[in-house]
């Protein structure tokens, strides 16, 4: 048995001894090779190109990777090789696009910034109250403000809905009825996460309409409840899915102690799970922060600032986007300008309007980047201690 042994495992031990890893600066090398060889070729035929060199430089470095860790290292290294290389490939590929919008956006719109005057902040704080052209006049104090109020209202709307109907879904909806009400509530609740957003918005306006005498009203509220909508399934899909996680454990370990279920879920399971509540409630508002039909249908767009959510038009930064591109084709029929009020004269610039939009771009960017730095601090400092 002994012999037999040994004498089955001889080749396979003699097929991993031939087989030598090599260091991993050999992939660099195989790759420069690659470059060097996609760069001779394309010069060739004419077609030299940062882009068609990365791209042909990949394909000849998956294969002449495999050829030279096929011949130096053997079969099953060399399959390693080549799917690392997909692997980082598929990666950067994903992540292009990300990073190419942000350079794009940082460097369009930190441009505006720049031009604005007598300070780059005065871009965020000034509004665009009586700016007829000029490239260092206007800001987006006003869509600021109006997209934080409308992001706010909606999820004061949203948040403790979508919560408690997860709530619902996970803790109470386990047997008889209650079960098949929650099968019909995910449904809808997959249903609404594909609802476009100019349904929403149409939703919105049509809801405010039929109790209001004016069918012209437009106000921050019915902003408010269109993004609602569109924010709901998110925060309670998201939500339970961080529920179920919680382990059962913790749970019927507080019923032992005496706990209420209510006081259970409310110190133990929505506390073990704030971390990925907060992260999908960032989710769900990144989701909306940005929509524009919806806005557009029920908030309209003015040039100043209106902090009543009750009263009046509303600007967003979206619709700033969209109304400065706009404006930026379709305005500039002549040279030049002039000011109705004070008569005088700008110079006509589609370039202007268009930087507007770019750091309104910008400045959208940076609030979705400090609500998630906010998402994390949450989690970092509200989420339970692990001891070792």
């Amino acid at each position: 048995m002994s012999t037999a042994t040994t004498t089955a495992k001889t080749p396979i031990s003699g097929a991993r001894a031939s087989e030598r890893h090599l260091p991993a600066w050999h992939l660099l090398l195989t790759g420069a090779i690659a470059i060097v060889v996609s760069v001779v070729l394309l010069s060739v035929f004419g077609a030299l190109g940062l882009v068609n060199v990365i791209l042909l430089g990949y394909v000849l470095h998956l294969v002449i990777t495999y050829i030279y860790s096929r011949v130096r290292e053997g079969r099953r290294w060399a399959a390693d090789r080549v799917m690392t290389l997909l692997v980082i490939g598929a990666f950067a590929i994903a992540l292009f696009p990300l990073v190419s919008l942000l350079w794009q956006v940082i460097i369009e719109g930190g441009s505006r910034l720049l031009k604005a005057a007598p300070t780059p902040l005065a871009f965020w704080t000034s509004d665009m109250s009586g700016v007829i052209g000029g490239a260092d006049a206007g800001g987006v104090v006003h869509a600021t403000v109006g997209t934080l109020l409308i992001t706010f209202w909606a999820s004061l709307i949203s948040i403790p809905v979508g919560l408690f109907t997860a709530i619902f879904l996970v803790e109470y909806a386990s047997t008889g009825w209650k079960k098949t009400l929650a099968k019909g509530v995910t449904f809808l609740v997959d249903v609404m996460t594909g609802i476009p957003s100019i349904v929403a918005g149409l939703f919105g306006l049509a809801l405010f309409i039929a109790f209001m005498p004016d069918q012209s009203v437009r106000m921050g509220i019915m902003g408010s409840v269109a993004l609602s909508l569109l924010m709901i399934p998110t925060v309670v899909r998201s939500s339970e899915e961080m529920l179920r996680l919680v382990p059962l454990d913790l749970r019927e370990a507080a019923y032992a102690l005496g706990v209420p279920k209510w006081l259970t879920i409310v110190r133990v399971v929505l506390r073990t799970s704030i971390a990925g509540l907060a992260t999908g409630v960032t989710l769900a508002i990144a989701r909306v922060i940005g929509e524009t039909a919806p806005l557009l249908l029920t908030v309209g767009m003015v040039t100043s600032v209106n902090w009543n959510m009750f009263d009046g038009r509303m600007a967003t930064l979206p619709t700033f986007i969209n109304q400065q591109y706009r404006a930026g084709r379709a305005n500039c029929m002549s040279e030049t300008v002039s000011n109705p009020v004070s008569g005088a004269e700008y110079a006509c610039s589609v370039s202007t309007n268009i930087d507007r939009a770019w750091a309104a771009a910008l400045t959208l960017i940076v609030i979705v980047m400090v609500l998630n730095l906010v998402a994390r601090l949450i989690s970092h400092y509200f989420s339970p201690k692990l001891s070792r």
